[in-house]
């Protein structure tokens, strides 16, 4: 990203059928550009979310591993905050590429995010629900 946040997508098909994503955000630690020349951001609405100085950055991980599922503490979809090893909150279903980066965008890069939503395709196109009625009864993330 512009600000020096990383995106990872990692999407594994076998035979046409989804069996494995890894999609992460890894927000610019610190901008040292920022540092060195901080009227440039500061006068760039596509920076003012992520400028404030009480901004705590952490890494957000949205993984589908069906392999390796094991109900409630190991979601076939799920979301890790941080880098905690057994942080898997439960997700409703995989996530497509647009609404990962939509995800990002509106809770990250929202200015940006306001002014340019008009221009973005959008597809109606989900993959399957994954979650079970167990994990349901949990805090979740479900998309609607």
């Amino acid at each position: 990203m512009l600000d020096g946040a990383l995106i990872q997508m990692l999407y594994s098909y076998r035979d046409n059928k989804l069996v494995f994503h890894r999609l992460a955000f890894f927000p610019a630690p610190n901008l040292e550009s920022f540092q060195n020349e901080p009227d440039i951001y500061e006068d760039d609405e596509i920076y003012a979310d992520i400028l404030g100085r009480n901004i705590v950055t952490f890494p957000i991980r949205f993984d589908y591993d069906p392999d390796n599922f094991e109900e409630i503490e190991h979601p076939k979809t799920h979301a890790t905050l941080g880098q905690y090893k057994n942080c898997r909150i439960p997700v409703s279903e995989p996530l497509t590429p647009e609404i990962f980066i939509v995800f990002l965008l509106r809770n990250f890069y929202n200015t940006a995010f306001q002014k340019y939503t008009q221009k973005l395709n959008t597809s109606s196109y989900r993959f399957n629900q994954t979650i079970t009625n167990k994990e349901k009864s949990l805090l979740h993330l479900g998309i609607f």
